[in-house]
């Protein structure tokens, strides 16, 4: 279906309003232009009535600001009335490229001060939109989800913090542990898996993949990663493989056991091409590990599927594996801060989420279900049938 084509059957909740926070600035940006889009060409009878003010729009961001004082303190300021608005405000946690002067020192933003300058933004709407509701890919401290000893628990106190100043939803992707949800059980709070989008990157980019069960394989970095997996070699049809940690439990080194090796469960993977799939890349060495072992197995090609890269540790280890055929493609989404350099690295493949953002943020504005925006088997059917009858 084309999506200007959707039959409107319920009111809007609010005039849309959308606001991406500046860590966000260019992926909102391309929410907007979709949005615009659609409401520009969507025919209906009832966009001229006082139900539907403001529905078709140039643009829908509000202008939000949120400056620093000399001191490091901050503020937030809404520039336009969101009176009755729907807003949906929208924030990148993980974007170390913006600054502020901090006594005359050049500070980067954390995502500590990434999370209060959207509670500043909520606060700045001062209770006068109909409906709030954040998007935050990358859920703030969502690696702190759980408690093992005397530790905070992070994740669920910032949830509890955006639901007590009034949000309605919380809208993430591929949550680090969904059940962190059971913080807040009477708000809505999505975690969106993005594997069509990583599927149709894939295939745009690699035209001879045979994807079944004898040329293919899926396979899960660790046991943590084992439900996403399992889903996407079920979509698929292909079987899965996983590797887990192998730990020295009598040593501590960096506050952590050192990981001793990765041992692989699984069938061979002898001439096949390789999806490693997990939620984030990190400093990457688990998944370079991985991609040695899978090569070392005599794997064709290696594809490594990950919804952010946040590359903590630089590119150079990746580049290397590149130049040693290790690694094939890398594809991670545009969620979170992408440097220059990653985009210009030639096995990088930049997979874009904006109009599945769109989307989502259409639906909700309308109160339809997400249902079908969630399970994406029936898009994922339509795009292996269209790329296997390319090669007939």
């Amino acid at each position: 279906m084309i999506y200007q084509e959707k039959t409107i059957e319920t009111i809007p909740v609010g005039p849309l309003g959308l606001i991406p926070l500046k860590s966000c600035a260019e992926l909102g940006g391309k929410v907007n232009n979709w949005l615009v889009e659609w409401r520009k060409e969507r025919e209906s009878e009832h966009k001229s009535t006082i139900a539907f003010s403001g529905y078709q729009r140039d643009s829908y961001i509000v202008n939000a600001k949120t400056p620093r004082f000399g001191s490091g303190e901050g503020k937030a300021t809404i520039e336009e009335s969101v009176r009755g608005d729907d807003l949906y405000i929208m924030v990148d946690v993980c974007n170390y490229s913006l600054t502020y002067s901090l006594c005359g020192m050049t500070n980067h933003m954390s995502p500590d001060d990434h999370f209060q300058d959207l509670k500043r933004v909520i606060a700045a709407a001062a209770g006068k939109a109909r409906r709030i509701n954040v998007i935050m890919p990358f859920l703030y401290e969502s690696r702190q989800h759980k408690r093992s000893s005397r530790e905070s628990l992070d994740c669920a106190l910032a949830l509890q913090e955006l639901t007590n100043m009034g949000v309605e939803n919380i809208i993430t992707f591929d949550a680090h542990d969904p059940r962190v949800q059971n913080a807040i059980p009477l708000k809505g709070f999505e975690t969106v898996q993005p594997i069509y989008q990583f599927i149709k990157y894939l295939l745009k980019n690699e035209t001879e993949l045979q994807i079944d069960s004898d040329h293919m394989m899926v396979i899960s970095p660790d046991e943590g990663g084992m439900g996403r997996a399992v889903y996407f070699a079920n979509v698929l049809g292909l079987d899965m493989g996983m590797f887990y940690k192998r730990r020295d439990y009598t040593r501590i080194v960096d506050g952590r056991n050192p990981i001793v090796a990765h041992e692989f469960l699984g069938s061979s993977v002898e001439g096949k091409d390789v999806l490693i799939i997990d939620d984030m890349i990190s400093s990457g060495e688990s998944m370079l590990d991985v991609a040695k072992e899978l090569k070392r197995r005599k794997a064709r090609k290696v594809f490594i599927c990950a919804t952010f890269g946040l590359f903590t540790n630089g590119l150079a280890k990746f580049d290397e594996y590149y130049e040693n055929g290790l690694i094939d493609r890398i594809l991670t989404t545009n969620l979170v801060y992408q440097t220059p350099d990653l985009l210009s690295r030639p096995y990088y493949i930049d997979v874009d989420m904006s109009k599945y953002i769109a989307l989502i943020i259409d639906n909700l504005n309308h109160d339809d279900s997400l249902s079908e925006l969630l399970n994406p088997t029936n898009r994922i059917n339509k795009l292996l049938d269209k790329y296997r009858s390319k090669d007939k």
